[in-house]
């Protein structure tokens, strides 16, 4: 067991950050409602690919809890039975959680394929936690830690349910995205654990609580980004062209903009001492490509009207840039790290 735990460990990870992308891609194409219910989707478990699958059909076949949309509302049927020629009103429930009844083929699949991924990442950490147990005799705790890990993909996907049924509520959104870092934080811990090639690292206590800075720097920064996401979203859905998106910011935006100043001179300090005390922490390269790049798509967004993809490359590199950021105060508290 203990041989296939780190790789299911690694592979979980990745998932995770594909359920991320898989996330932002839904919000880049407004798909958040593709499946007005949840865990089906339109009642099914493969979704509708037509309109027509959706309408009333006389002398089909209707399963207990699948949905048609019927006067611009979503029914749902109460037992299993066959369409009578005539529409029966006592054979269907309105769907009261929301009123939101709109098919879309693309928006469909793209968010069943998100909640597809979100499946597949929660089975592997299942798997993980299953093979956790080769480490029962030498860390307890690494079991203790996989199924807290299960816990959490349990959770997200709970609040996955309550985004959908509150229409895509803004803080509910940005709970969502927190608490899938929060899931990335954990398997890292437990990655970092069972690493059996550990390179040293000189201990540096000035630049440890820089590091840790700079963490919660960035997540206040993603926080606010979240924000402004919220505010893009609202002038968006009113049907305006990108190029209004952002032609009547909140205070919210400016503060973004200009913390990210702090946080690119914070990193560029922690790689300048990084490099001048020679401790050694490489993974530092990474986190300063990834700021300019997130910067440069910040840009690209505010001054060239969102060209697509820049919004999901940004929220994707901003997860990147927890991750890296917190596998290297990891490595700098080695002796530490409680696994």
């Amino acid at each position: 067991m203990k041989k296939y735990f780190l790789k299911s460990a690694q592979i979980a990870l990745v998932l995770v950050y594909l359920v991320i992308f898989a996330g932002a891609f839904v919000r880049l194409t407004g798909s958040g409602m593709g499946c007005p219910d949840w865990p089906k989707c339109f009642g099914y478990y493969i979704p509708p690919t037509e309109q027509s699958e959706l309408l009333f059909t006389a002398g089909k076949e209707y399963d207990k809890g699948q949905v048609i949309i019927k006067d611009e509302a979503l029914l749902v049927a109460k037992t299993d039975f066959v369409a009578q020629t005539d529409f029966d009103h006592s054979n269907w429930d309105k769907y009261t959680k929301h009123d939101y009844a709109i098919f879309n083929p693309l928006h469909t699949w793209v968010e069943y394929i998100n909640r597809l991924v979100g499946a597949l990442a929660g089975i592997a950490c299942v798997i993980t936690f299953a093979l956790s147990f080769g480490y029962w005799k030498e860390k307890k705790k690494l079991i203790l830690m996989t199924f807290f890990i299960c816990v959490l993909m349990g959770f997200q996907a709970w609040l996955g349910k309550t985004v959908v049924d509150s229409v895509l509520n803004p803080f509910k959104i940005t709970t969502h995205m927190l608490a899938a870092l929060l899931i990335v934080a954990f398997q890292l811990i437990v990655i970092y654990a069972v690493q059996k090639d550990r390179k040293p690292f000189v201990n540096n206590q000035k630049f440890n609580w820089i590091l840790i800075g700079s963490l919660a720097l960035t997540i206040i920064q993603i926080v606010l980004g979240t924000t402004v996401r919220e505010h893009v979203d609202h002038i968006s859905e009113t049907g305006a062209p990108e190029i209004m998106w952002l032609q009547n910011p909140t205070i919210a935006f400016y503060i973004h903009r200009s913390f990210s100043i702090i946080v690119l001179l914070t990193n560029l300090y922690l790689f300048s001492l990084n490099r001048k005390l020679v401790l050694g922490f490489t993974k530092l390269n990474w986190v300063v490509f990834l700021l300019f790049i997130e910067i440069v798509s910040g840009i690209s967004m505010y001054y060239f009207d969102f060209p697509f993809g820049t919004q999901t490359i940004h929220v994707v590199l901003a997860s990147l840039l927890f991750g890296i950021q917190f596998y290297l105060i990891l490595e700098a508290k080695s002796k530490k790290v409680f696994l």
